[in-house]
């Protein structure tokens, strides 16, 4: 063969082919079942149509449907069968742009009516049409005049828009599925018909061109599909968990916040959400004393200089509040909390006995994010950060990242949260600092997740992410998956060479040198206003007894019993306990229904017989029976369930060594 190059196979073999051969003939010579399998096909790692020729030598992998690298490609044709649907049903319809997303694909159309949800079964009845005459994709490519001209001609003048802003030189390439055809980047599959019926439409918005407000607006419809029926019906039943879960809803109903378009993206937490809230920084706080971190509190407002020397100036000052005073000085809402802590650890000489040099803060931030993408408590403008900045020598790097680790995963336990993905993210293309700075750091890092997979066996998954870190050094980050199997990215460190050195920040070494100190960067729960989120949503808003911000009712069946029930609660309060009394003349099964809505965890009630036995009747939140208790007995039982996790090892440590 003239023209011959060498692929290897996963099994290892090495085998020559002429570069012409497409990756279909080479699934096909290794047997008739595996060609028919096929939908793409991997050289080096990058997915290829099937008709694709090899072209170079390299390591070759048939993708088959069931491969997870094919649901990309599932997705993506099922938006192309999507498009065409609606320019069967509805002809003048333009079709924009239609890429795949997490858990599925949407794509834009420009139509004078938009459409509406009851548009969607019938554009689904159209796909399943579509897919069912299982017409094979082809590609052509054509010419920068030919793509204008063809697209011009069908009315297409978003499709010419994207045309001329495809850069000179780029192959302009053209796919069809029978007689309707799309400019695309590909790759797709070998036939509409192995998109399969594992999808469905999900929703209608709008959405401007481009994403500009000054362009026009278009309508965007969102599908979802999977390989199997089985998975599709799995994705679904998470969607209507997570609906019931809705933190937006579970705190209205448990009337923790609110939001308003007067501060747009800002929290106004009310008195029971506020407790939750401060809770959960007395548990944050307690942990991190405990492990040595001192606390301090840097200015809100800092001059553009501060930002500029970080470096933060560059790369965020878009996404900052800015304000000029009329001396004409530049000020910005902090969006972070690093530069302020670099200033307090420069504040007075410090040694090399000083370090680790551990500094904390609960320090509240403001970033613009825009109003789109405002989402309750898990996307604002202003939040707190569990922020804290550990000041290191390189060798002390690799210590004090596995306590931060292990502080790290011990709250998250504490919380409920047993599987953890820690990840590491290398240096980004746009970065500061020196290559041989990056190697050091992400040398340490890499060592340090070694150890962390090794530790956490069964429970911790770790990966890496390339390309993915901070722009000033490398980073780990956090992220649990929930009771229905979301993923959250929470926590992380991050291991900065150059933030410390922009400031001139030193330290005196053993030789009496001055040296420049590692700057480690972590957040435990990230922001405590999304942490609070993401546990409301997780456990559905039945809260730990420890954590709930209102933790039991006391409610009567008779106002007989109203004096006993007020005395029973001030019991409670003695004993630690946040409790209210519901003494209204309503109906009991009324009142329990309620307080149920409102996920109070505990309700006590109280009746006559209660009052004179000095009883209580105790129903749980989600249980349909009540459990008869001895007064003293419960309010015991009660007190220790809600003494919060940190302060329950404590006290059996003590009783361990008594």
């Amino acid at each position: 063969m003239a023209n011959a190059v060498s692929l290897s196979f996963p099994d290892g073999s090495v085998r020559e082919y002429d570069a012409a051969t497409s990756g279909r003939d080479i699934a096909a010579g290794i047997s008739k079942s595996l060609v028919k399998k096929s939908v793409a096909y991997s050289l080096d790692g990058e997915v290829r149509d099937l008709s694709d020729p090899i072209g170079r030598a390299g390591a070759i992998e048939i993708i088959t449907r069931d491969d997870p690298r094919a649901l990309e490609l599932i997705r993506h044709d099922a938006a192309h069968v999507m498009a065409e649907a609606v320019q069967e049903l509805w002809p003048g319809t333009q079709v924009t742009i239609g890429p795949v997303i997490e858990n599925g694909f949407f794509y834009d159309f420009a139509r004078d009516a938009p459409f509406t949800p009851d548009d969607l079964p019938v554009i689904e009845k159209k796909m399943t049409e579509i897919i069912r005459r299982n017409a094979p994709f082809t590609k052509e490519v054509w010419s920068r005049d030919k793509a204008k001209s063809v697209f011009g001609e069908k009315g297409e003048a978003y499709k010419v828009e994207l045309v001329d802003a495809i850069p000179e030189g780029q192959d302009l390439k053209i796919y069809s599925q029978g007689d309707w055809f799309d400019l695309c980047r590909g790759p797709h599959m070998a036939a509409t018909g192995q998109i399969g019926d594992a999808f469905k439409l999900m929703k209608v918005a709008g959405a401007y061109w481009r994403g500009d407000s000054s362009n026009p607006m278009l309508t965007r419809i969102y599908g979802t599909a999977w390989a199997t029926q089985d998975q599709l019906k799995a994705y679904l039943h998470m969607l209507e968990e997570a609906e019931k879960r809705d933190h937006r809803r579970l705190g209205r109903e448990m009337d923790l916040f609110h939001f308003q378009e007067d501060a747009p993206g800002t929290v106004f937490w009310h008195p029971k959400g506020w407790r939750l809230y401060q809770t959960l920084v007395s548990y944050v706080r307690r942990r991190q004393d405990a492990e040595g971190y001192q606390e301090v509190n840097a200015p809100q407002l800092l001059e553009r200089s501060l930002w500029e020397t970080s470096g933060h100036w560059e790369k965020y000052h878009e996404d900052m509040f800015v304000t000029e005073t009329e001396d004409e000085r530049v000020f910005a809402l902090k969006p972070m909390n690093c530069p302020g802590h670099v200033q307090i650890f420069k504040h007075g000489l410090k040694s090399y006995r000083d370090l680790p040099l551990k500094i904390a803060e609960f320090g509240a931030v403001h970033r613009y994010e825009p109003s789109g993408a405002l989402h309750g408590l898990m996307r604002v403008r202003a939040f707190t950060q569990d922020d804290a900045h550990v000041f290191c020598t390189e060798e002390q790097i690799t210590a004090e990242s596995l306590k931060i680790n292990e502080l790290i995963l011990s709250i998250y336990r504490d919380f409920g949260f047993e599987d953890v993905l820690v990840k590491l993210s290398t240096r980004p293309e746009k970065r500061v600092g020196s290559d041989e700075l990056w190697d050091k750091a992400e040398a340490s890092m890499r060592d340090v997740l070694a150890i962390i997979e090794e530790q956490g066996k069964g429970h911790i998954t770790t990966a890496i992410a390339e390309g993915d870190g901070a722009f000033y050094g490398p980073k780990y980050e956090y992220t649990l998956r929930d009771a229905i199997g979301r993923q959250w990215q929470v926590g992380t460190n991050q291991v900065d060479f150059n933030l410390p050195g922009r400031f001139g920040a030193f330290y005196i070494d053993r030789d009496s040198e001055k040296k420049t100190p590692v700057m480690l960067h972590r957040a435990m729960l990230g922001s405590v206003e999304r942490f609070i989120g993401i546990l409301i949503e997780n456990c559905a808003g039945h809260l730990p007894l420890w954590l709930s911000p209102l933790q039991v009712v006391v409610a009567t069946i008779t106002s007989e019993a109203d004096d006993y029930a007020i005395a029973v609660a001030e019991e409670l309060r003695q004993a630690g306990l946040q409790v209210e009394t519901d003494l209204r003349n309503e109906k009991i099964n009324y009142k329990v229904r309620e307080h149920s809505m409102a996920k109070v965890p505990v309700i006590m009630v109280c009746g006559k017989r209660e009052a004179e036995e000095r009883t209580v009747n105790i129903r749980r939140l989600g249980a349909r029976d009540q459990t008869p208790m001895a007064l003293d007995a419960a309010v015991a039982a009660l007190a220790d369930e809600a003494v919060p996790p940190d302060l329950k090892r404590r006290q059996q440590a003590r009783r361990a060594a008594a």
